[in-house]
């Protein structure tokens, strides 16, 4: 019969490590309890050791590469509604002036002349 596999987290890796590593259990003992082959666990070892610098990077905000380029997006969408705010406003001014008393045109059709 095949025998499963066990994952086991990073924090319960670490835990067996700290097992052996704190509390001075031996290796072979702590194979046998979990179910390991020391080639394993050595390995869990050296991985925690080569990446053991990690642990005290600082944990500061996240990097600022997603929300820069937010921001960016965000800018151009106003400019882009800048823009065809300021074309209304020209042709809203445009209108208004073709409307003035005197002027033969109207939105929409012809005026009647004021007598």
């Amino acid at each position: 019969m095949k025998k499963t596999r066990k994952h086991y987290t990073g924090e319960e890796k670490v835990a067996i490590l700290r097992r052996h590593l704190l509390e001075q259990e031996p290796i072979s003992k702590l194979c046998d309890e979990f179910g390991l082959q020391p080639t394993v666990f050595y390995r869990w070892q050296k991985e925690f050791f080569e990446n053991g610098a990690s642990a005290f990077q600082p944990k500061g905000r996240p990097s600022p590469q997603p929300q820069q380029e937010r921001i960016e997006y965000l800018e151009k969408k106003i400019q882009t509604k800048d823009e065809v705010l300021a074309e209304l406003m020209a042709e809203h001014i445009a209108l208004k002036k073709r409307a003035r008393p005197g002027n033969l045109w109207v939105t929409g059709g012809l005026r009647a002349w004021s007598e």
